[in-house]
């Protein structure tokens, strides 16, 4: 083998172990400003919606059991096929939605849920999800993974638990819609639009939808190591499907 082959070989091992170990000092940005008063995330999700559902009205609330709850991050950098693809789901979850008699576009929604409690790299999904999420993870792995993710390097769970969304505005008509949702996640509270597609009404309430979230927006740093050698994309996509009964 020549020299610069051993060499480039051994800097993608080192890189691939670096990522699989999740193992970085990468610094976190400090969090920013709270947001005004007037722009808050409901932590207490049950109380408000206790009061609504009268008259015709209905609150349905989101069932774990029935929903399914991606979140993906992208591998990324010139070593990118020595480290993986990552999918996380959220198997517990609280939420609720309103929709008045008018319909839908003048209810609201509220979904939280504790970091802590995520799934990471779980077979049974990643087995689901094509080539680009191939390739069997050890438990090590993904235990590496979650303490990375979870820890002061990243999402900080212990300090900030919770990721919450908060609609703020709904607009559109059964079965498409967009919703301004308030996202709280890491300290931080960013709104963005989200199109939805919204089905089973009366009955029950079935939505489905993608967004996209950005970490360095949420003061998180993506892991990069070796001079973006190898990185973790910035973007991560959230795929969601809600059932409420």
């Amino acid at each position: 083998m020549r020299l610069w082959d051993f060499i480039e070989a051994l800097l993608f091992a080192l890189a691939g172990l670096i990522l699989l170990g999740c193992t970085t000092s990468v610094p976190v940005l400090p969090p920013a400003a709270a947001p005004p008063p007037s722009a808050t995330v409901p932590t207490d999700l049950r109380a408000p919606y206790s009061t609504l559902g009268t008259d015709g009205d209905r609150v349905f609330r989101l069932d774990p059991k029935l929903s399914e709850v991606r979140i993906f991050v992208f591998r990324g950098g010139a070593a990118a096929r020595f480290g993986h693809n990552h999918v996380l789901s959220a198997p517990r979850f609280e939420g609720y939605v309103f929709v008045p008699r008018t319909g839908p576009a003048a209810g609201r929604f509220d979904l939280q849920f504790r970091l802590e409690e995520l799934e990471v790299d779980a077979p049974e999904i990643r087995a689901g999800l094509g080539s680009a999420f191939s390739g069997e993870l050890s438990p090590a792995d993904i235990e590496g993974t979650r303490t990375h993710m979870l820890g002061n390097e990243s999402l900080q769970a212990q300090q900030f638990p919770f990721m919450r969304i908060h609609s703020l505005q709904i607009v559109g008509e059964v079965p498409k819609f967009a919703a301004q949702v308030l996202i709280e996640l890491h300290g931080q509270q960013h709104d963005m639009w989200v199109p939805l597609q919204v089905e089973g009404l009366p009955d029950r309430i079935s939505v489905s939808g993608s967004l996209v979230l950005r970490q360095t927006d949420f003061s998180m740093q993506p892991l990069s190591v070796l001079g973006g050698f190898l990185t973790v994309h910035d973007e991560v996509l959230i795929d969601f499907h809600l059932v409420g009964i």
